[in-house]
Formats: C-alpha cells, structure tokens, sequence
C-alpha cells in the first residue's frame, strides 16, 4: 500500500514521468534525427527543412507554455480548479433549486 507522503507522491510522479517521457523523447528524437540525415545526405532533402522547423517551434512553445505556468505557480495547488468547479457547481445546483420553486 502506499503512503501518501509528499516525498512518496514525488517519487511516483517522477516514476511516471520517466514511463511515459522517455518513449516519447526516443521517438521524437529519433524522427528528427532522421529528418536531419535526409536534409544533409539528399539534394532533394530541403522537403526536411519544414519538418525540422515545425518539430522545434512546436517543442519551443510547449516548453515556453510550461515555464510560463511554472514561474506563475500554476502547479502549486493542482486541487484548486477541482473545488473551486464543485463549489460552483453546488452554488449553480442551490440557485436553480430555489428559483424553481
């Protein structure tokens, strides 16, 4: 069983990181490792360079999208969205009961 100890959670979260990051990391890699081979070893490769172009800003705006939400705190408090919408949602649910009546 598993204790629920903020080092334990870390440990878990880092684990899952790792599980489901480094496939993605070999097979994104492994793809624009290819499209750098086609670009330098074929005259006709400049098809490669939209490729590489489109893999690296899109990498550049993840990673800017999560330093943004990192430097903002956003990953502080992950129970915060889940009670601020239940909370909400009783209000919502109470002000619609009272005004059916």
């Amino acid at each position: 069983m598993q204790s629920n100890t903020p080092r334990s959670d870390w440990r878990f979260t880092v684990i899952l990181a790792f599980t489901i990051l480094l496939p993605c990391l070999y097979g994104f890699g492994g793809k624009f490792i290819e499209f750098i081979h086609i670009f330098r070893g074929n005259t006709d490769g400049m098809f490669a360079v939209t490729p590489i172009v489109n893999y690296l800003l899109a990498s550049l705006g993840f990673f800017c999208m999560l330093a943004w939400a990192t430097m903002r705190g956003m990953f502080h408090d992950i129970e915060a969205p889940k009670n601020t919408f239940l909370e909400t949602e009783e209000w919502l649910d109470h002000r619609e009961t009272e005004t059916a009546r």
